[in-house]
């Protein structure tokens, strides 16, 4: 009885002149509690539209409007496109948590930039953002295409360019597309804290042992394009500074080439024990392309800088060698002697790699270095050493002093010489670090310290962590035409050739840095992995046509299939 009861009124509603306004206000009130509360489930394996907490704290944070531009508009090869698709799924769920002030679009690079004749590609161009020189194959071969994959942050008349995708080689390569997908939140969460963020950190640039200059034109992209537009910057004097503040989150030492005195390695070695963080890129051995272009040799010797002996303290050293790599990049010869020039490969140049399993190397390509040389990680159970950049497997190294011929590549190589592997270039130091000067301090370092208004440190007051390299180069730019500074990472001798490739130098500096003094935890979010689900490429060249069939005729059988079930069970419903 009750049954019915409940039953009666239901049925009259919806048999009644009431069904369809009580249909359109339930619509209606669905719709608009679907638009206010919004509840998601993601069910995929690696949680790939799971936006990370710091990455939701940064876009809860945005109270001006904002707009992101990818650049993936067009006719590219699949790889791009779902990159391009995985960009716009991300920054949907981007703009659900940033809400109304949080928009979107996908663009042409060939587009011009509202109110302006410029277009994109003009415009990330001139900041030092280069296209990937594609090639893909078609069936009539390999075709070359100019390719922009990134993006533009527009915020408050500002705009930043960021690199969604930066292979190793401008072969497509599906693995490193995956990987390029699985750090979208990375790139773009990133590049909107660094314009929306007005809270910087602090880098010190240390001088006074030869270091060059802001103003030398081999550290313009370090300073311009990197340092200065993302960080407050401060160069300070080594010789003349009393003691290093604390007020710095990183100090960078940059190609030193004046010997370290006692004293500045214990301003340097306090520093670190109270909590200072140090990225080191230095030479051991002085070898230097304008000397080699004018002798056509040159003699690399050691610079006897000093300060190894408290590298070595830390758990690396840097050896008085240069490393040859068959893996390197290509300078031009004169090999028939009558000026007609080829590109070689010059094996003073090595292409270092990474195992991408850092948040540093993550997804890098390769690195480019200039006469670097090898390192040895020391015994130390209190420090973790991860090692970040290397050699390939067909390394060979050169003891000092070393005789470096720009005629020595025009034979090709003894491949029996390169019989060494994954030489490290480039280490990260983490852990409680004890000073150099424990147990050997002098009454006079005494003294000095007090002058200076600072207390002795024999151990670090906290976990701390610092980054050697032990090339200098690496962050040097070099000149096109001999006065246009050109980004870090590009070989001036092969630009606008087809052997012109950017390099990830400018990219390893910044998450080095990062890395360095992150606070927010932005930097982890490059342990994001999402798994390679390619098709079995055999199976999907003798299955093609089967499974073309199966896909365009199977919905088409199954919806005529519920027709005649559905025509079946009406007929029978009338029969009763």
């Amino acid at each position: 009885m009750i049954r019915k009861f409940m039953h009666k009124p239901i049925n009259k509603i919806w048999q009644g002149k009431w069904a369809v306004p009580v249909l359109v206000v339930l619509l209606i009130v669905f719709n608009w509690l679907a638009s206010v509360f919004h509840f998601r489930i993601d069910l995929t394996e690696d949680k790939k539209f799971t936006i990370s907490e710091p990455a939701r704290k940064i876009l809860q944070d945005i109270h001006s409007p904002i707009k992101v531009s990818v650049l993936l508009k067009g006719e590219y090869p699949s790889g791009f496109r779902n990159l391009s698709q995985s960009a716009q799924y991300l920054l949907a769920e981007f703009r659900e948590i940033a809400g109304k002030n949080f928009n979107y679009e996908v663009i042409s690079p060939d587009d011009k930039i509202p109110g302006t004749t410029t277009t994109y590609a003009d415009s990330v161009t001139s900041l030092g953002y280069y296209p990937i020189n594609l090639t893909s194959q078609v069936k009539e071969g390999n075709q070359q295409q100019l390719v922009f994959p990134m993006a533009v942050i527009h915020y408050n008349n500002t705009m930043a360019p960021v690199y969604l995708y930066k292979g190793k080689t401008p072969f497509i390569n599906f693995q490193e597309l995956s990987g390029a997908e699985s750090l979208l939140e990375y790139h773009f969460a990133e590049g909107i804290r660094m314009l929306t963020d007005t809270s910087r950190y602090v880098v010190g640039y240390a001088t006074g042992n030869g270091e060059p200059l802001p103003s030398d034109y081999r550290v313009f992209d370090l300073f311009q394009n990197l340092l200065n537009p993302n960080y407050e910057t401060y160069t300070l004097n080594l010789l003349t500074q009393p003691v290093i503040p604390n007020v710095f989150d990183v100090l960078m030492l940059v190609k030193p080439s004046f010997p370290f005195s006692d004293v500045v390695k214990l301003k340097l070695d306090q520093y670190v024990m109270n909590g200072g963080k140090l990225l080191i890129f230095m030479d051991r051995l002085h070898a230097e392309m304008d000397s080699l272009q004018v002798k056509n040799q040159v003699v690399a010797f050691d610079r006897e800088l000093g300060i190894h002996d408290l590298l070595f303290r830390y758990g690396v050293r840097i050896n008085p060698d240069l490393i040859m790599d068959l893996q390197c990049d290509f300078l031009p010869f004169d090999v028939s002697g009558n000026g007609q020039y080829e590109f070689l490969p010059w094996n003073y140049f090595p292409k270092f790699e990474s195992d991408n399993r850092h948040p540093v190397n993550r997804d890098l390509g390769y690195v480019s270095g200039r006469f670097a040389n090898s390192m040895d990680i020391t015994e130390s159970d209190d420090i973790r050493k991860t090692v970040l950049l290397s050699t390939s497997d067909r390394t060979r190294t050169l003891a000092s002093p070393a005789i470096i011929s720009g005629s020595e590549n025009v034979y090709l190589p003894d491949d029996e010489k390169y019989r060494k592997k994954n030489l490290p270039v480039a280490v990260l130091l983490e852990g409680k670090f004890s000073s150099f000067f424990k147990n050997r301090l002098s009454s006079g370092f005494a003294d000095t310290l007090q002058q200076m208004g600072a207390k002795f440190n024999a151990a670090c007051i906290k976990e701390n962590k610092l980054i050697v390299v032990s090339d200098g180069d690496i962050v040097f730019n070099s000149l096109a035409n001999g006065s246009e500074p050109i980004p870090m990472g590009h070989n001036q001798y092969t630009l606008g050739t087809r052997l012109d490739f950017p390099y990830a130098n400018r990219d390893f500096v910044k998450n080095c840095l990062d890395y360095l003094m992150d606070g927010s935890g932005i930097i982890n979010l490059k342990n994001k992995d999402f798994a390679i689900r390619l098709l079995d490429a055999t199976r999907k060249k003798n299955e093609r046509l089967y499974w073309q069939v199966l896909n365009l005729l199977m919905p088409v059988l199954l919806i005529i299939l519920f027709g005649f079930i559905l025509q079946w069970r009406r007929r029978v419903s009338f029969r009763k």
